[in-house]
């Protein structure tokens, strides 16, 4: 007996995808989707763009980081990742800590180093507390802290600006 889906026997059943196919397809819609996210919030090398302070607009950011450091700046995959994850975690923190209605991206590029930077109203300090192994949260700095080559906070008159800096190989 063939195995199937319940009330479907007899019906030609879709083929699993090889993970080649599958990866080329979630990279297709991953691709689609931070270029949609560029074009309606702008690109962050060419100046700061403005994401909502929502929960959902991490993945915005990861996807906008992803795009630029993987398509525009051809950037190895590792620093690509570690990029994506640290915005990540500062995003985060601005959505969670600041009671912001929006935040600022900006991403820098000189010979060498790659400059991410998130901005937002607040003035409250980031704190980078110690990690213990059970901990479920509070590892966002300390990840910041470990993968990034520098990182530290700018206060400015309105707000403080909150970055990190890693060295990259120029092809």
């Amino acid at each position: 007996m063939m195995g199937g889906m319940a009330g479907l026997e007899g019906v030609e059943q879709p083929r699993p995808r090889s993970s080649a196919t599958a990866a080329r397809w979630t990279s297709a819609v991953d691709d689609e989707q931070a270029f949609k996210a560029l074009e309606l919030f702008g690109n962050p090398t060419d100046g700061e763009v403005a994401l909502p302070s929502r929960p959902e607009s991490a993945a915005t950011a990861r996807r906008i980081t992803s795009c630029v450091m993987q398509r525009q700046w051809q950037l190895p995959p590792q620093a690509v990742e570690h990029g994506v994850l640290l915005v990540s975690e500062l995003v985060g923190n601005a959505v969670r800590h600041t009671g912001a209605r929006v935040f600022g991206l900006r991403m820098l590029r000189r010979r060498g180093w790659v400059r991410i930077e998130v901005r937002d109203p607040s003035r409250g300090l980031p704190c980078l507390m110690p990690v213990r192994e059970m901990d479920v949260s509070g590892r966002g700095l300390f990840l910041v802290d470990k993968l990034s080559d520098r990182w530290g906070v700018d206060l400015l008159p309105r707000g403080k600006t909150t970055w990190f800096e890693m060295r990259t190989v120029d092809r």
